[in-house]
């Protein structure tokens, strides 16, 4: 071999090298929000591992959880003033320490341009987050309330959808003496019936203007508007409308509940639907499609006794995922968070979480013929709710939100009174406000 074929080798060979090293690798440490249980969990899995094939030189290491002790992982992040690389969190309510300590970065001045531009504007509102910026993009806007219902059982029974509380109430009866549950909920997590029901309750009763006066001091919990409200949830347990028993059921356990037709109504939040679509895996789903077409409903809660609000229902910002604030901007590090999220909410991963009846996506471009009716007729609910309100969990602190979620559960005990839970809810409003001078 010559010289200067052994100089071209040598020459190439340095350039390729210095190509390879070039090439940073990058370590990512990822808390996701993910339920192994929930369908279309599989298909999750098999995207990030693409994500992983498709960028060797970025490693992903993931730690999932769900419910409460995602909550809890993420409250020691908050406390040690670090969260990880990239994390999955809320626009407020259980992520307003995150926020508010501005633990995530801005990501309107991070994710591409044309990707923002694919957003409602009411999903890129700053004023909308409590870290008052883009500390994450919402996957969706998130209804909180539905009642999920089984239109076949209640023919059945010689019942139909009720348009009022009193239509329902009438119903508990004949409900009762056939064993069928007549609104299932799983209260046994405090959150569900804050999130679930109440702040629904409350907006239509209290009205949203009524919590910014009692944030802006000049109301109070111990009102008579949000006491009428707290005493509604007292009204649906003595009425027999919610038992009391339901405090006892762990929210895992409430879809077979009512998809095996033991319960006339479900109330959760939209992204419940998800639980009753057919898993690709399995291939089996908790209500085939036909019997999702034919026998159930979503429709909204019914008129309310002293309502001021008719038909309002609480929704919020969807949930997404916000890069640490840590990370030193320019990085290689934070490129490859850039690149993940990016890809997170790109066509392939927003268009499986359609799919899946994960959620339905804020995204604009979105479309897909392979949905279940469960998901056409959660977008269909949308369209029908004349009006949105708080969900109080997404604008009260969790400080205050915490005596709200046990005291709904001490009304479903009866070993507190709606007063009292007032009461309690306005003495740590006062405590929290008094710490932010």
């Amino acid at each position: 071999m010559n010289k200067k074929i052994i100089a071209i080798l040598m020459v190439a060979l340095v350039a390729f090298a210095s190509g390879v090293f070039a090439q940073e690798k990058v370590t990512l440490n990822v808390l996701n929000y993910a339920d192994a249980t929930q369908a279309g969990y599989s298909d999750e899995v098999a995207l990030w591992a693409k994500f992983q094939a498709d960028n060797p030189d970025i490693t992903i290491v993931k730690e999932e959880l769900n419910n409460e002790p995602f909550h809890q992982k993420v409250a020691t992040y908050v406390a040690a003033g670090q969260m990880p690389d990239v994390f999955y969190s809320w626009p407020g309510g259980r992520s307003t320490a995150v926020q508010k300590k501005h633990l995530a970065k801005d990501l309107s001045k991070l994710l591409p341009k044309d990707l923002l531009a694919l957003w409602p504007a009411a999903a890129l509102n700053p004023k909308a987050q409590d870290s008052g910026y883009l500390s994450e993009l919402p996957r969706a806007i998130t209804y909180t309330s539905v009642m999920y219902t089984n239109v076949k059982l209640l023919k059945d029974n010689g019942l139909a959808i009720p348009k009022t509380y009193a239509e329902l109430k009438r119903m508990v009866p004949k409900l009762k003496a056939k064993g069928i549950i007549p609104v299932a909920m799983a209260n046994k997590d405090t959150w569900v019936m804050q999130s679930c029901l109440f702040s629904t309750i409350s907006g239509r009763i209290a009205g949203d203007a009524f919590i910014d006066q009692v944030l802006a001091g000049k109301a109070k919990f111990t009102d008579k508007p949000f006491v009428a409200a707290l005493t509604f949830v007292d009204t649906l347990y003595k009425d027999g409308v919610i038992s009391r028993d339901s405090i006892q059921t762990p929210y895992g356990d409430v879809p077979g509940i009512f998809a095996s037709g033991k319960a006339a109504f479900l109330i959760d939040g939209d992204w419940r639907q998800a639980a009753f679509l057919t898993d690709k895996t399995s291939g089996t789903a908790l209500i085939s499609p036909a019997a999702q077409k034919s026998d159930f409903a979503l429709v909204e809660f019914p008129a309310i006794p002293g309502e001021k609000n008719p038909g309002l229902i609480s929704a919020v910002l969807g949930t997404g995922m916000s890069i640490s604030a840590a990370i030193p901007a320019g990085s290689a590090k934070a490129k490859a968070a850039v690149k993940l999220l990016t890809w997170w909410y790109g066509k392939e991963w927003t268009t499986m979480g359609l799919e899946t009846g994960a959620y339905i996506p804020a995204r604009k471009d979105i479309k897909s013929d392979k949905v279940e009716p469960f998901t056409t007729m959660m977008s269909a609910y949308y369209a029908s709710v004349p009006k949105t309100g708080y969900v109080l969990d997404g604008v009260l602190d969790a400080a205050v939100c915490t005596p709200l979620n046990d005291g709904l559960q001490q009304i479903g005990l009866g070993t507190k009174t709606p007063a009292a839970v007032a009461s309690d809810m306005q003495a740590a409003f006062d405590t929290w406000k008094a710490a932010q001078k």
